[in-house]
């Protein structure tokens, strides 16, 4: 079922929101790894997921499970649903054992959609996720504007390890700011080169 969604999905943005992919030859062929984009549209996730090999798995609003059938389409592309407004214990611990298996893990740090094309509020998660795993941080451009048959490009950047980040292998809150700091500026400098 994954395969054929798949294939729907990446048909339907050929079609309407033809996308351009750069840089995706960096992504880690193997191993968990946070790959986290800025976030301008609800379509950035199907394009990000279609836009990788691997598979990723997305956190995704609670309120987003409650209609059957995309509650069964978000499970079956590997969505797991987040409660806001407060730690949600059991989607912390899915998000960890995605990593620890060698899986991709999908997170927006902005938290919501910004059209602004700026990136201001950073929330830690990705740069948490990323060094309590010890998991690469893939920072990722996706410039549009969404619209009808325009181009949309999606950019890679080059994986963030943690090692640099770590204090005796561990993460610490200064690790994680740091971390967080440089995913923004990455993402900033991808945008600038590439819009």
């Amino acid at each position: 079922m994954y395969k054929l969604l798949r294939f729907l999905i990446t048909l339907i943005y050929r079609i309407f929101f033809p996308y351009e992919v750069i840089g995706v030859e960096t992504f880690p062929k193997s191993g968990g790894a946070v790959v986290s984009p800025n976030h301008i549209s609800n379509l950035d996730p199907p394009l990000l997921g279609i836009s990788l090999p691997r598979q990723v798995h997305f956190m995704a609003k609670e309120e987003m499970f409650r209609v059957s059938i995309i509650k069964k389409a978000l499970y079956i592309v590997g969505t797991f649903p987040v409660k806001r407004g407060g730690g949600d214990s059991q989607a912390l611990k899915a998000s960890i054992r995605i990593l620890r298996e060698g899986k991709v893990l999908g997170i927006f740090p902005q938290g919501t959609r910004d059209k602004s094309g700026e990136i201001r509020k950073v929330h830690v998660g990705a740069a948490m996720f990323a060094l309590r795993t010890n998991s690469p941080l893939v920072p990722v451009a996706i410039i549009g504007p969404y619209r009808l048959f325009r181009k949309v490009r999606i950019v890679y950047g080059k994986p963030i390890l943690p090692a640099e980040y770590l204090v005796d292998g561990k993460s610490t809150s200064d690790g994680v700011d740091r971390l967080s700091a440089r995913w923004k500026k990455e993402v900033e400098s991808l945008l600038h080169q590439y819009r």
